[in-house]
């Protein structure tokens, strides 16, 4: 079925249904949703949450990038973005090689700096400038640590490739972020580095909550508690088990178990009062303000929209905050406010992700959503929402 770049998630869902010749009310009860909802989602009314998104995936038997329109080839080809997708599926490919005769490598601390350097990109959302020198790392770092086979080598290949998963993740790619994460481990695993692996497993538990394979995901998050339990004490360890904590409340909060995601949050916030702000560890912006904020996700996952907002209005995100992380997190709080009725806040919530991290901002399926909702309340559209409509896609 082709799809079209101006369609919302409610006009795929739509003609998916009708293609599966399902009535709205046959879909909704098949889903486990509730029939106004799935009215309003289909409408653009509403934007819908990630849960009832994939509950709604599964029961038309497709995939959820399907119903969202990921990845936005148009706004990728505006951006010149798509361009840039190809060589780094031809590096992750380049891994079982060897040593490339034709590259002259740098020395590990140098290609271990540009590799922490592209992690910083990524942080700051800036997409193009990181995609644009991953392959070339990739490359090269493959034939250094085939070379001398150290630990340290093989760690600083395992960071390139989970940046090759931020960025294709980041720009709808799912498929590539999946290679993308077996290529990490099997770099981490010849790093013998069980921080790595586990973080690699939390990873690959956020594929399966993308998907809306929420078991599976909770397995891998033991898996990665069990994996960092193996390495040494430390505070590196202390971040990477607190991040998995806050990934497992995610996981049980979308699976409606209410309880045992507010004891992770319990558990994460019990660990960040040890370790503190740990935005560079692994950068994985690990502490208590992220603890804050996926209590505040964990709500909104939930539907309790109007918690969620409580929630947030006592929280102050800190000014050097990973840019990345506090869109992600302004992409949450406007969903919950148009769910509220505040549709003038949610438009200067969606305003300020857009002015913290454009690129990550246009890209995000949820913001598409909201924007949609947005326009579908009005019954004429606003110079500033039809520029940020006509920004994303829609």
């Amino acid at each position: 079925m082709p799809l079209h770049a101006s369609e919302h998630t409610g006009d795929r869902i739509a003609r998916y249904r009708k293609l599966r010749h399902l009535t709205q009310r046959a879909l909704a009860e098949t889903a486990g949703v509730s029939y106004s909802m799935l009215t309003k989602i289909e409408q653009g009314v509403k934007p819908s949450s990630p849960a009832v998104l994939a509950a709604i995936a599964r029961a038309l038997s497709v995939q959820t990038i399907e119903l969202t329109g990921q990845p936005y080839v148009a706004e990728l080809q505006q951006d010149e973005l798509d361009v840039l997708i190809h060589p780094i599926r031809e590096a992750l490919d380049l891994y079982d090689l060897g040593v490339d005769p034709e590259v002259s490598p740098r020395g590990i601390t140098a290609l271990a700096a540009e590799a922490d350097q592209l992690c910083a990109l990524v942080r700051d959302t800036r997409l193009k400038d990181a995609a644009r020198a991953l392959p070339a790392l990739i490359t090269e770092v493959t034939t250094v640590a085939h070379t001398v086979q150290t630990d340290e080598a093989w760690r600083v290949l395992a960071s390139t490739y989970r940046t090759a998963y931020d960025v294709t993740t980041k720009l709808g790619y799912p498929d590539l972020c999946v290679v993308a994460l077996d290529r990490m481990a099997w770099a981490a695993e010849r790093a013998s580095d069980p921080v790595l692996a586990g973080i690699r497993q939390y990873l690959r538990s956020l594929v399966y909550l993308r998907a809306g394979q929420y078991r599976v995901g909770q397995r891998l998050v033991t898996v990665g508690m069990a994996t960092l339990a193996q390495g040494d004490p430390s505070r590196t360890r202390d971040v990477a088990t607190g991040q998995l904590h806050l990934g497992a409340a995610v996981l049980a909060a979308r699976s409606g178990d209410g309880d045992t995601a507010a004891g992770h949050i319990a558990e994460a916030q019990r660990m960040a009062e040890i370790t503190g702000e740990a935005t560079r560890v692994h950068w994985l912006s690990f502490g208590p303000t992220n603890v804050a904020v996926h209590q505040v996700v964990t709500l909104s996952e939930q539907c309790q929209y109007a918690e969620a907002l409580q929630a947030a209005g006592g929280l102050t995100i800190p000014s050097d905050w990973p840019a990345s992380r506090a869109a992600a997190y302004l992409a949450e709080v406007a969903r919950a406010q148009l769910w509220t009725n505040r549709g003038e806040q949610a438009l200067r919530t969606l305003q300020r992700a857009r002015e913290i991290a454009p690129q990550q901002t246009r890209y995000h399926p949820m913001v598409r959503e909201t924007v949609a909702g947005l326009v579908s309340a009005r019954r004429s559209t606003p110079g500033t929402l039809s520029n940020l409509a006509h920004w994303v896609g829609i």
